[in-house]
């Protein structure tokens, strides 16, 4: 079989094993890749890289730390950061966004405010796909984009688990983005092939099942 194959029946597994049941998910499950690793000590092999997918599957939630009000994205400017002392507020926009981005100028008095919540929640903003040169509207929307065709990958311990599209999504997009994400993880793993474990997939209250590649 090809990689492509392989790929292809274990999401039409999970769909089959979603369409067997009794009663519907009333919600717009994820679809979760899972690699699982051996031979690796995630402490001194650790990474954090941003991957684009072929095929975008949602709009991110996003906000901006910015010195002024902006059209395309919520913002929380300069002069705001003195209401967000307490570390309740902050983990309030946690579960508020899904990203956040910065006027690059802003990154220390980021970091001071907000690092000690974004930071350990793998959410600052970054250097990699997260931090602007300047404020216009242009520069904005474009970071916009490059976000919501980018998932991050962060190895903090030997299983890797990414989101990489939505029930809804085609089964031809689904694969593309797995085999994207797939060898992109690949790449950065010290030993490569010889690194994964076992490689699995999943809806977000599903059963994983078997992915055979490797």
């Amino acid at each position: 079989m090809t990689e492509e194959s392989q790929v292809l029946d274990a999401v039409k597994k999970i769909r089959e094993e979603e369409n067997s049941r009794e009663k519907k998910r009333n919600f717009d499950q994820s679809v979760d890749l899972i690699i699982n690793l051996k031979e690796i000590d995630a402490r001194k092999n650790s990474f954090n890289i941003f991957i684009t997918l072929p095929k975008k599957f949602k709009d991110k939630k996003i906000a901006a730390f910015l010195e002024k009000d902006s059209k395309l994205i919520d913002v929380i400017k300069k002069d705001d950061f003195a209401r967000y002392k307490d570390k309740k507020d902050i983990k309030k926009l946690l579960k508020k966004y899904d990203n956040f981005i910065s006027n690059a100028k802003l990154m220390p008095a980021v970091a001071t405010t907000f690092g000690r919540v974004l930071g350990p929640a793998g959410k600052m903003p970054s250097p990699q796909l997260g931090v602007l040169a300047n404020e216009e509207e242009s520069s904005i929307k474009n970071l916009i984009e490059k976000i919501n065709t980018s998932v991050r990958v962060i190895l903090k311990e030997p299983s890797i688990k990414v989101s990489i599209g939505k029930q809804s999504s085609s089964d031809k997009e689904l694969v593309e983005n797995i085999i994207t994400v797939y060898k992109k993880i690949i790449e950065n793993l010290p030993k490569g092939l010889d690194n994964i474990r076992n490689v699995k997939l999943k809806f977000t209250m599903g059963k994983p099942v078997n992915v055979g590649i490797r």
